[in-house]
């Protein structure tokens, strides 16, 4: 779902300059979610918004939404204080935090033409997934700012609904991904994101939306998987790329994923990514949410 900022919310918050968000540990700190909020809301028709968001994340058929926060971005540059802006938004939604120590609370993610061209920050086609399967409590929102979209024409976004996607499959195949059989990437140096999962089940829950779908195609070709097991993870993601949907990223725009309902991906760059400089090449921020209890994430 596509959120425009109406005009008068974009016109305050231009205006609206919140202070440097501190950290709890990993987490944005309480007293900064609560003061974002209280300068948040009293700009016009910005609670409106914000449960506008909340409905697009978790209403039954929905789980992903796109804020159109271009015209802020153009108008206050995409430095410190439009981050605190996207921050507020993203802290209505759940509490954002870094799983990663060595990272900032939002990561780059730039293009690197030597990496694994399948990888977030390659150039490829990166297959559907979702961010941190291999942690018994990964975040239940991942969310991609963009603040320069690939100058080429590449990268479209991709979505595809993870538990209509399995409610496709046989039986069979639902079965067997239901068992402790998969197992994909590293586990290092990672906080709030509880311990390594390995090895999981894809569906770690009977109840179709309630659970993750802890899938990433990427096992197919880098995790070693039984027959069986691997035919149905296929069935899977063929599954997803049959009901997949696109969109085209521009800057300022803010993709917020509910990983209990949609797997994510990527188109891959246009070619010719080696003829443009760095500092002109696609880049994302990256910023993980965790949901709080009874906030209706799995609703």
């Amino acid at each position: 779902m596509l959120i425009d900022i109406p005009s008068e919310l974009e016109a305050a918050l231009i205006d609206r300059a919140l202070p440097p968000w501190e950290l709890d540990g990993s987490f944005l700190a309480q007293s900064t979610m609560e003061r974002y909020r209280t300068e948040l809301a009293t700009t016009p028709r910005f609670e409106e918004t914000a449960a506008m968001l909340r409905r697009a994340l978790t209403v039954e058929g929905g789980g992903y939404a796109v804020l159109r926060l271009g015209n802020l971005a153009e108008a206050l540059g995409t430095d410190d204080r439009f981050l605190r802006l996207a921050t507020g938004f993203a802290a209505e939604v759940a509490v954002p935090f870094s799983p990663f120590p060595r990272w900032p609370l939002w990561k780059d993610i730039g293009v690197k033409v030597n990496k694994d061209p399948g990888k977030s920050s390659g150039i490829g086609y990166n297959a559907f997934h979702m961010d941190l399967v291999n942690a018994t409590r990964p975040p239940e929102y991942t969310t991609l700012l963009c603040v320069r979209p690939d100058p080429l024409g590449g990268g479209l976004s991709l979505l595809s609904d993870a538990p209509a996607a399995v409610a496709r499959l046989s039986e069979n195949s639902r079965a067997l991904l239901a068992e402790t059989a998969y197992h994909y990437g590293t586990f290092f140096d990672l906080h709030g994101v509880g311990e390594e999962y390995k090895p999981f089940p894809i569906l770690d829950d009977s109840d179709l939306g309630e659970g993750f779908v802890r899938f990433t195609a990427k096992m197919l070709k880098r995790s070693s998987l039984g027959q069986a097991h691997a035919d149905a993870a296929r069935e899977l993601a063929a599954e997803l790329v049959r009901g997949q949907v696109s969109c085209m990223l521009q800057p300022g725009d803010y993709l917020i994923v509910n990983q209990r309902r949609f797997l994510h991906g990527r188109e891959a760059l246009h070619s010719g990514q080696e003829t443009i400089a760095v500092s002109d090449r696609r880049l994302l921020l990256q910023l993980f949410l965790r949901a709080g209890a009874g906030d209706g994430s799995a609703a």
